[in-house]
């Protein structure tokens, strides 16, 4: 027993100093828009509601899509790493940087035309304008986004993150000042604020950059570009496009509920406290986040490296921290439920209807955090399409309708919306901890070593200055 507890904590430990990194950079990336959106909001109400629709436009028909595609590299590049094939994570980040610059050219034609959607959507024309004029300048931030995402998964399977923290950090900085700059001072107002997530994006993404070219953790992983990039685009997009659809799945369902929100009575009132719903829930969101992106990693290392027992011991370590993390923050926001709402509003009916909201988003952060650590697991193993088809299922063959019915038939309103997706939530666990429960994890190790043998014909790499995950 005393072994045992060892080496769980030996593995917690590992987890907690991934997750923590993975969290911050997590945190300072969505930081960008919001803080883009806080300096349009001292503008006028228009820019600032046209800010806030044209962010969300760009975050569910780009940034989202962008993001799930690169996740493929969580199975990719992490299993290989830990075969000792490092010249391989870079071949798959080529690839995955070749797949999401075309994919992201085809997204730019979406955002230059994201006015006329938006009045086809019969939103507001002055709020679908001001958002059409900010998704036009937030253009260029897409091409960067996508390759922002391929470094930082390239570096986050070789466990290394405090790079990315800095680099992050600099440009959240950097960042204010540019949108001051912009905004203020050139006055471009909204217009400015969108160019400075563009530039700032870019900016993150030279850094990281300079730090894969010259570093030596790197000079066994980046060996320089190659034509063998192009050649892996099949076997890439086969797992790429369900990692896609495992999390765009979920994502899209919140936004659906947002747009059923402004059906019901009283919609200013409904939207926002929505709204603060929505944004609180994000927020604790991202520490499984953190776990979820450091599991993925141990999972695909330890199979990679043919060793089942220590991924099944990481599959248990991040399903005891998380459930641990959840009852904590559950229980703050509970306990300060009557003060929530005061920090977004000054009005009594919001205030309260926020407090009467709480304990619900209390449980479905919760569930969300178990959820998003299998997902995490899900990636490492190489499940993404199994659990595409379980997203689907759960949110849109029972998630959605349950939503539907409780806040229109059983007039539960917003409350009604979120219980539907506790019920998705349910689903979701109950399939994947099944799976994941019922794994055989000697033969997961085998798919991983023929995955990894199917990418490359050439020999592991025997020096490299980096360590396997259980170095």
């Amino acid at each position: 027993m005393g072994i045992w507890q060892k080496e769980f904590g030996k593995e917690a430990m590992k987890q907690l100093w991934l997750a923590g990194p993975l969290f911050s950079v997590g945190l300072l990336q969505y930081s960008l828009q919001v803080i883009s959106v806080m300096f349009v909001g001292h503008l006028s109400e228009l820019a600032l509601s046209g800010a806030s629709m044209g962010t969300s436009f760009a975050s569910v028909t780009g940034f989202n899509l962008l993001m799930g595609l690169a996740s493929a590299l969580d199975t990719l590049c992490g299993q290989s790493f830990g075969a000792g094939r490092y010249h391989m994570l870079g071949v798959h980040t080529q690839t995955a940087m070749l797949v999401l610059s075309v994919t992201s050219f085809f997204l730019a034609i979406i955002w230059a035309n994201t006015e006329p959607i938006l009045v086809t959507m019969h939103q507001d024309h002055a709020i679908a304008k001001e958002a059409g004029r900010y998704a036009l300048f937030m253009i260029p931030s897409i091409f960067a986004f996508g390759l922002l995402q391929c470094f930082l998964k390239f570096l986050q399977t070789q466990n290394i993150v405090f790079p990315m923290v800095v680099s992050s950090g600099i440009v959240a900085f950097f960042h204010i000042l540019l949108c001051w700059l912009l905004v203020f001072k050139v006055r471009l107002g909204s217009r400015g604020a969108a160019l400075a997530n563009s530039i700032s994006y870019w900016l993150n993404v030279l850094l990281i950059s300079l730090y894969v070219k010259f570093s030596s953790s790197c000079s066994n992983t980046w060996t320089g570009f190659s034509k063998d990039g192009a050649r892996k685009i099949l076997p890439f997009l086969k797992l790429s496009i369900p990692s896609a659809l495992m999390l765009c799945l979920k994502v899209w369902t919140f936004e659906l509920v947002v747009l059923l929100s402004g059906l019901l009575p009283n919609p200013k009132l409904e939207t926002s406290v929505l709204s603060i719903c929505l944004n609180t829930f994000g927020v604790l969101w991202m520490i499984p986040f953190g776990l979820s992106a450091a599991v993925s990693t141990r999972v695909s290392n330890e199979l990679g490296a043919g060793h089942p027992q220590t991924a099944r011991l990481a599959v248990r370590v991040v399903l005891v921290l998380v459930f641990v993390e959840g009852l904590i923050m559950g229980s703050v926001v509970i306990m300060f439920r009557k003060k929530w709402g005061e920090i977004y509003s000054t009005e009594t009916q919001v205030i309260g209807y926020v407090a009467s909201m709480m304990p619900i988003i209390a449980i479905s952060s919760f569930l969300d955090g178990i959820q998003s650590v299998l997902s995490g697991i899900a990636r490492g193993c190489g499940w993404q399409k199994m659990g595409a088809y379980v997203n689907l299922a759960a949110f849109y063959v029972v998630g959605v309708p349950i939503s539907i019915v409780m806040a229109f038939v059983v007039h539960l309103k917003s409350k009604g919306f979120f219980l539907g997706i506790i019920a998705a939530f349910v689903v979701q666990i109950s399939y994947l901890l099944v799976i994941t429960v019922r794994s055989d994890w000697e033969k997961e190790a085998t798919k991983a070593t023929n995955r990894v043998e199917e990418s490359t014909n050439a020999p592991p790499d025997l020096a490299s200055t980096n360590q396997t995950a259980t170095d």
